[in-house]
């Protein structure tokens, strides 16, 4: 296990710990999710933001813009950590988008559908709206 899930999963136990008995009537998952993935997605945004821009300069797919790493949200059923490089101009569009909001849905019975929307809140529920002239340009999965 590296650093990094070693002290995700520290911070998690630790808050686990230091909230005693509340903490135990939360789903486990709700608790990684909530304490765990904005910490997990800011302590790896810079060089993973850094590595997606080196990799797509060597093959030649560079984007024009600027980019950043922001959690993704995802609205429906259940907690899930994940993150994804957002590009777009510099200035107000790209230093607004504070997360990417995933909604769920199914398209005649057999089709998933997965909408990303760039938002200006890490709370789509609260807030929800979009950032103009951002687009998602790669999506972080992190393995438990």
């Amino acid at each position: 296990m590296n650093t990094l899930k070693k002290k995700a999963l520290a911070l998690v136990l630790a808050s686990a710990l230091a909230l005693g008995g509340t903490a135990w009537a939360f789903n486990l998952g709700d608790l990684i999710g909530v304490v765990g993935g904005g910490f997990v997605v800011s302590a790896i945004a810079g060089p993973i933001n850094d590595f997606i821009n080196t990799i797509t300069l060597n093959r030649g797919a560079k984007v024009e813009g600027h980019t950043k790493v922001v959690p993704i949200v995802s609205i429906g059923s259940g907690t899930h950590i994940g993150a994804a490089q957002v590009a777009g101009p510099r200035g107000d569009s790209i230093n607004g988008t504070k997360a990417v909001a995933q909604i769920e849905a199914t398209f005649q019975n057999r089709l998933r559908v997965k909408i990303l929307v760039p938002i200006d809140s890490e709370n789509p529920i609260q807030r929800f709206r979009r950032v103009q002239g951002v687009g998602v340009s790669a999506i972080i999965d992190l393995r438990l």
